[in-house]
């Protein structure tokens, strides 16, 4: 029996690497209720926990979970809080 022998096929090429781009982050919608979470916060004067909550129909641990996981962990956004003179809490996307 006779062994043939082929070529040994060159390794390709390698390409040069090519700088990779950060994940683009998700962002809400502007019709979706995240999207109008968005809004509100973004609005000069804020919005508390009771104005979202009326808004988007949702219960307080809702807003305040929304704002922290969507809008701070999944969007990259930096939500600010400040107490009134009254003691209601306001929220606002920092700039």
């Amino acid at each position: 029996m006779e062994m043939i022998m082929t070529k040994q096929k060159k390794p390709d090429a390698k390409k040069p690497a090519t700088p990779q781009k950060a994940p683009a982050r998700p962002t809400a919608k502007p019709g979706s209720k995240l999207g109008r979470l968005e809004a509100m916060l973004r609005r000069p004067d804020g919005a508390t926990v009771e104005q979202l909550r009326k808004a988007l129909g949702w219960q307080a641990h809702s807003v305040r979970g929304a704002m922290s996981g969507a809008l701070k962990k999944k969007q990259g956004l930096s939500v600010a809080s400040e107490k009134r003179e009254d003691g209601t809490r306001v929220y606002r996307i920092a700039a």
